[in-house]
C-alpha cells in the first residue's frame, strides 16, 4: 500500500484519510451526535500534532479558528449557496459591464436578471 513512500507522506496519507472518515462520519451522525463529532475532531487535531507536519498543523488552525462555523455546519440544515449563487452572478454581470455609465441602470439589469433569470 504504501510501497516507496517516505514516512511524512505515509503520515500525511493517513491524515488526510484520517480527515475524510472524519467528515463522513460527521454528515451521518448529524445534530443529535455534535459532542462525537467535536470530540472525533479534537481526537483528529491531537493525531495532526503527533505527526508534526507543518503543513497539516497551519491547515489545523484553518479548522480551529472556524470551528464553531464547521460544527454548526453539521448541526443545522441551512446553507447560504442560494446566496453565494446570486452574489457570483452579480459580479459576471459587473466584469461583463464595461459599457454602463449610469449605476441605476446597472442595478435595474442586476435586479431584473435576477427575479427574471429562469424565464427562457
Amino acid at each position: 500500500r504504501y510501497l516507496g513512500m517516505s514516512e511524512e507522506l505515509k503520515k500525511a496519507y493517513e491524515l488526510k484519510e484520517t480527515f475524510c472518515e472524519w467528515f463522513e462520519q460527521a454528515k451521518e451522525r448529524g445534530e443529535e451526535q455534535i459532542l462525537a463529532t467535536r470530540n472525533d475532531l479534537y481526537d483528529f487535531y491531537d493525531a495532526v500534532d503527533e505527526a508534526g507536519i507543518p503543513e497539516f498543523q497551519r491547515a489545523v488552525q484553518t479548522l480551529k479558528n472556524w470551528q464553531n462555523e464547521i460544527l454548526n455546519s453539521f448541526r443545522y440544515a441551512y446553507s447560504n449557496g442560494f446566496l453565494e449563487g446570486i452574489n457570483n452572478l452579480t459580479k459576471v454581470m459587473k466584469r461583463n459591464a464595461f459599457g454602463f455609465r449610469s449605476f441605476p441602470r446597472f442595478r435595474a439589469k442586476i435586479l431584473l436578471t435576477h427575479k427574471y433569470k429562469k424565464i427562457g
